[in-house]
């Protein structure tokens, strides 16, 4: 594929990152919201690490570590072959074709394809919507972003204990009412919670999401950190959000 003969659909375009040397293509149905960007910032990703984002959809999460942190290794998994498809011609764009290894493939049937325990880190933000709940989207790809219909809350967490290392991170973004179950689902895969953030409109709002961090097979023991804000007391976006945000431009 080369970067010249590469066009966008009509319900496309392109959002560029990092002072536009990375362009990545987002659409009607692939596209991605501050949460993701919240997530891909929490993970607090480091240089010498392997790291994998689960669900990537247009690629965002893999395309914010390649501007802030550029990991050692990079995988990116997708059921979607759209969203694949997409992110194929944004990394070609961006001349990034050997920095991510793309995977399309159910993220339940991993092996084989990945090594076990190989990874430091692994996120996904995940669907909002449990199995069974919520109004059905008739279209396919919005319903498998918002519900899981790809995999429910015990089968990803699950996925990730089988890449990762001893003491390797699994980080997920939800909405506050589903904490619990997220605590009961890491456990049982052997991921222990350890670090939980909530994240609020303003100060004097309850929490609209939390940004939780577990460990495979590490003690119990978690820390609550200090709620992130995204929105000062004007109305404006927050410091943290702008430092989060970085050099990425809408």
């Amino acid at each position: 594929m080369e970067k010249d003969n590469i066009n966008l659909l009509p319900d496309e375009h392109i959002e560029y990152i990092d002072n536009d040397s990375l362009q990545l293509i987002v659409s009607d149905a692939h596209t991605f919201g501050t949460d993701a960007l919240l997530l891909a910032d929490f993970a607090n990703v480091r240089a010498s690490q392997k790291v994998c984002d689960f669900g990537t959809g247009c690629g965002i999460i893999p395309f914010y570590w390649l501007r802030s942190c550029k990991p050692k290794e990079v995988w990116a998994v997708e059921i979607q072959e759209k969203a694949c498809e997409q992110l194929r011609r944004s990394l070609v764009l961006s001349d990034k074709q050997d920095a991510v290894q793309l995977l399309h493939t159910d993220l339940r049937d991993l092996k084989g394809k990945m090594e076990a325990g190989s990874l430091d880190v692994v996120t996904m933000n995940p669907p909002y919507t449990a199995q069974g709940h919520g109004l059905d989207c008739p279209d396919e790809a919005r319903r498998t972003a918002r519900s899981e219909t790809a995999g429910s809350l015990e089968e990803i967490c699950k996925a990730a204990a089988g890449i990762l290392k001893f003491g390797g991170s699994f980080c997920v973004c939800l909405r506050p009412e589903r904490l619990t179950e997220t605590f009961f689902a890491m456990r049982a895969a052997g991921i222990e919670p350890k670090r939980l953030r909530f994240v609020h409109k303003q100060a004097d709002r309850a929490p609209w999401l939390f940004l939780l961090e577990g460990k495979r097979g590490r003690k119990q023991g978690i820390t609550v950190e200090k709620p992130l804000c995204i929105q000062a007391p004007d109305g404006n976006q927050s410091e943290e959000l702008l430092r989060i945000m970085g050099s990425y431009k809408k």
